[in-house]
């Protein structure tokens, strides 16, 4: 909005779970002479809570005969694939880790309902048969992600603002894993970091989930403008579209209709003053006129005595001769 300012803070995780698009690091872990070699180890890096993890591991035998497939977490190993054994495959108890024994083979082991204990580095290990026993692994981090379950909070926000006060509120995420990235922005635009106020996080709950802080501290200012009428307050918001709560600082333009009514009133006040005035001068006018009417008129009767006076002196002269 014209004028004012919008800020708001939001979160990110990292959430994209693992399929075809994702990109798998390729270990070739053969050593020059040998046979055996790693092609890839596919991992997920960030999968959501309680989904499936499928971790798949490929590599080349050129022409020598598997001996075993082993997998591991963290160093302890929880699954193993041995072509010979019957069955071949077999589960290791490891916390955090329920392997989907029918769907995994020497190359595919599935995780069932992952949890935040499943997060750590997998490991495939491949050997090969006697009597060299070649041996090649490859290696991944898998991270399991909550996300919040609502948006951030803002706190600290005062429901009015005065010129030069200062402004600070704090942006809360909901409780996570990983940690949210707060970000706050104002009018859009990233938020000077010289606003910005750093907190430690805090863990929460029995599964030690996250709470990220962020802090935005400036002092408010204005801009006047000689069109609009303005006012120097600021307002808290809720943006309902969006779900993110906004601390909006925005001028108050007065409405046309009471524009109108002040015009109408400064226009009345003019227009009685013009009147006003015009009267003054009108009567100061009438008053000239009239005293310059008695003037004459008092010399006019002036002349007339004078002259009666000399008329009745030359009758009497002429009387009496």
């Amino acid at each position: 909005m014209k004028g004012g300012f919008i800020v708001s803070c939001f979160p990110f995780t990292m959430t994209e779970s693992c399929n075809s698009e994702c990109s798998w690091r390729i270990n070739n872990q053969s050593t020059s002479g040998w046979s055996l070699s790693m092609t890839e180890v596919r991992i997920p890096k960030h999968i959501m809570r309680y989904e499936d993890a499928v971790l798949g591991c490929k590599y080349d035998l050129d022409g020598e005969s598997l001996y075993s497939v082993k997998w591991y977490k963290d160093g302890f190993e929880f699954y193993r694939y041995v072509p010979r054994d019957m069955p071949p495959g077999q589960v290791f108890p490891l916390p955090g880790v329920d392997v989907d024994l029918q769907n995994s083979t020497d190359n595919v082991v599935v995780l069932h309902r992952v949890t935040l204990q499943s997060t750590g580095r997998y490991r495939c290990e491949v050997s090969g048969e006697a009597p060299s026993f070649q041996t090649v692994s490859g290696h991944e981090d898998m991270i399991v992600v909550v996300t919040p379950t609502k948006g951030p909070q803002i706190t600290g926000g005062q429901p009015r603002y005065q010129i030069g006060d200062m402004v600070r509120v704090n942006c809360t995420s909901a409780p996570s894993k990983p940690i949210c990235h707060l970000s706050w922005l104002i009018n859009g635009i990233h938020a000077n970091r010289s606003f910005l106020r750093y907190y430690e996080p805090k863990l929460v709950g029995r599964e030690g989930l996250e709470v990220a802080t962020l802090g935005l501290e400036f002092r408010c200012v204005a801009k006047i403008s000689s069109v609009y009428w303005q006012s120097n307050e600021e307002s808290v918001e809720s943006d309902k579209h969006q779900r993110i709560p906004v601390l909006e600082s925005r001028e108050t333009v007065v409405p046309k209709s009471r524009l109108l009514d002040k015009s109408l009133d400064e226009n009345q006040k003019k227009s009685s003053t013009t009147t006003t005035s015009a009267a003054q001068t009108s009567f100061k006018e009438e008053d000239f006129r009239f005293i310059f009417v008695i003037t004459v008129l008092v010399r006019f009767l002036h002349i007339l005595n004078k002259l009666f006076t000399n008329i009745m002196a030359v009758t009497t002269i002429s009387t009496i001769s």
